[in-house]
């Protein structure tokens, strides 16, 4: 069936998932999507649907059924893709091909204007994929390894539009950063200590951030309005991709 048929219109939502070597009560390896990020796209309106890192498709021809793209946290980026050598800290993916999977999804989202929302490790990957580089780890006592704490963003920006807000707290949990900016993103969030917090592309319906809104979008509607943000995006896209 046609996108615009699912479900009475309900935009259909592709969440990338991180093949993972063990997953409980499964006996062999698996594929996991953080439950918090599907209900987050749920409670937008969205139906989210699980995309497995392998398979016979293109990542063009997979997006055709697709209306929108969410590319959440995970696994450290192989920092062999942008040309560093690996930190002693850096956890990559169990699954080799896992990065690729991820950064031809998003390439081809941004091609055809598929939106795309980017989380942690998504945003992390655009950035690497865009030619950026990263801080593979940060001090131990870094606020960014698992607390809260505020993200200025640039009035006028994406995502200062679509939170009606020019600073918000955030919960971050990572423990790599933006080193170098990727050639044609933007930067337009940040934290206290100059960390970049938020990323966009001007050409694209895009909205890329570290931290990870799902934790509490459930209780905090800023939050929410991200996982908003993408889901109405999606619907008047696909509108607008109908048509032509």
């Amino acid at each position: 069936m046609e996108p615009a048929e699912f479900a009475g219109g309900t935009p259909r939502i592709g969440v990338t998932g991180m093949h993972t070597n063990q997953v409980h009560g499964l006996r062999f390896d698996g594929s996991a999507v953080a439950a918090a990020v599907l209900r987050s796209v749920v409670r937008a309106g969205g139906e989210p649907l699980a995309l497995f890192a392998e398979s016979a498709l293109s990542a063009e021809e997979r997006l055709a059924g697709l209306d929108g793209l969410l590319v959440p946290g995970g696994a450290d980026v192989d920092p062999a893709r942008y040309g560093h050598t690996r930190h002693e800290r850096t956890e990559t993916a169990d699954f080799d091909e896992q990065d690729a999977f991820e950064a031809d999804m998003i390439s081809a989202a941004l091609a055809v204007g598929v939106p795309v929302l980017a989380i942690c490790r998504g945003f992390q990957l655009l950035n690497v994929e865009h030619g950026g580089t990263l801080v593979q780890d940060l001090p131990q006592d870094s606020p960014h390894r698992d607390g809260v704490h505020d993200v200025e963003l640039v009035p006028g920006s994406a995502i200062a539009r679509a939170l009606g807000a020019a600073r918000i707290p955030v919960s971050s949990y990572h423990h790599q950063a933006v080193d170098r900016l990727g050639t044609g993103l933007i930067a337009v969030g940040r934290a206290p200590d100059g960390t970049v917090e938020a990323i966009e592309l001007p050409t694209a319906p895009l909205i890329a951030v570290q931290w990870h809104p799902e934790d509490n979008a459930a209780e905090d509607p800023r939050q929410q309005m991200l996982f908003d943000w993408l889901v109405e995006r999606a619907r008047a896209t696909r509108g607008m991709r109908s048509a032509a």
